[in-house]
């Protein structure tokens, strides 16, 4: 929602906007980074004494302008595709957008493919993206995948295009972009529930936003609650929009001791309080079908919160797991399996077998941040000391990831982050 928050921001025409409580993680930091080359004015604000939370302000003084270095979008697919999608969109602009070795190495097409349909100049399918913007056209595009990262790519190009841009999934993605621009009166256009379209020409106006906290990033503290005995936390103005709430889910099915509380909206977002506590005896869950693109960035946590269900949890149509920052299915059990978990791969998720009394291990996260956290959480329910090496890619998406467990006083007692 930061990323959005910034896109739609700086694609304001005219006017301040404000974006309170922006996530800084490196991802983020990324995107902000290639609006600033391309003629935006963000500021960034740090909390103050007196109470003030940290906020980002963001004008736009003068035109778009074409990069002169490419533009680096670090470890952060969102940053690639969705930019992918404004700058493809905004005549006379041109920029090359480059990424890590692990972005490098991930599918662009997704998103290169229909913009080209509209009529983009974009060069390559994989990073780096080489961008001459133009004119586009809209067009309907059926997505052969339920990715929130294509349709918010399209619906962004489709703003500038001419005429409508329509966008279909087999199954709903996060809808995130969606709320926003409805939000702040874009003309969106709604068929059913898989279908959605933007009516290009519409100047977006300035926007205030407090941005929720990260549900992803929550699921990490949700279930070492869960796992770690005499447990109880409660996390404050989390994101709770239905299409990113697989993970709640998945606890109620295994029958965890939560609950959401103060209830409310912001920009169109559903906002609560979480509260959850520690909970035995939980049950074995599968996560398949329509459920896996409300929870993807989740299963390698909700892997290991298997490993201590009764019975055994199924992962399935989840091949998107194996192009993302690294292959998650095959190293997710890798690390499952070496602090003594049963594990059963397959070419589109895995089987964990529970419950087991996991052993602590060292464990490669291999620069993916959702394997430092999870595995991090992991070793919180082991017996002995886990290490999890090249966890510093936790800064991606969660920078006070560990600072939050240890003033929760999780690293102790033997039991080590």
């Amino acid at each position: 929602m930061t990323h959005r928050a910034l896109l739609l921001a700086a694609m304001s025409a005219q006017g301040v906007s404000r974006v309170g409580q922006p996530l800084t993680g490196e991802d983020c930091l990324a995107t902000i980074e290639c609006l600033i080359e391309t003629g935006a004015d963000i500021e960034l604000f740090e909390a103050d004494e007196f109470g003030s939370k940290p906020f980002a302000i963001v004008t736009r003084e003068k035109a778009w302008t074409s990069a002169d270095t490419p533009l680096d979008c670090g470890n952060s697919g969102t940053s690639m595709r969705l930019l992918a999608g404004v700058y493809a969109s905004k005549p006379g602009v041109d920029v090359t957008l480059v990424g890590d070795a692990s972005l490098t190495r991930r599918p662009m097409k997704r998103v290169t493919e229909p913009l080209r349909q509209m009529g983009a100049s974009i060069e390559g399918d994989t990073a780096p993206l080489v961008i001459s913007g133009r004119k586009l056209t809209g067009i309907r595009y059926m997505s052969p995948v339920a990715s929130a990262q294509v349709k918010s790519c399209l619906l962004l190009a489709g703003l500038n295009a001419d005429g409508e841009t329509w966008v279909s999934e087999p199954h709903k993605s996060r809808d995130h972009t969606e709320r926003m621009l409805e939000a702040l009166g874009a003309p969106l256009l709604i068929d059913g529930e898989l279908c959605v379209g933007v009516q290009g020409g519409y100047e977006l106006p300035p926007l205030d936003f407090d941005v929720p906290a990260d549900i992803s990033s929550a699921a990490f503290l949700l279930v070492t609650a869960l796992l770690v005995p005499e447990s109880e936390i409660t996390l404050e103005e989390v994101g709770v929009n239905p299409t990113r709430t697989g993970v709640l889910d998945v606890l109620r099915a295994a029958g965890a001791d939560f609950s959401l509380e103060s209830e409310r909206e912001s920009l169109g977002e559903p906002v609560a309080d979480i509260s959850v506590r520690h909970t035995g005896g939980l049950a074995a869950f599968e996560v398949s079908g329509a459920l896996v693109p409300r929870l993807i960035d989740e299963i390698p946590i909700l892997a290991v919160l298997a490993t201590q269900c009764e019975g055994t949890s199924r992962f399935r149509d989840a091949g998107e797991l194996r192009v993302k920052e690294s292959d998650r299915i095959e190293s997710v059990a890798a690390g499952l399996r070496a602090m003594g978990a049963e594990v059963t791969t397959y070419e589109d998720g895995l089987d964990v077998t529970g419950p087991v009394a996991l052993r602590g291990a060292t464990i490669d996260a291999e620069g993916d941040h959702r394997l430092a956290m999870a595995f991090s959480v992991a070793g919180l329910a082991a017996s002995g000391e886990t290490q999890v090496l090249n966890a510093h890619s936790a800064l991606t998406s969660y920078p006070a990831f560990e600072s939050d467990l240890r003033a929760l006083g999780a690293v102790s007692g033997g039991r080590q982050t």
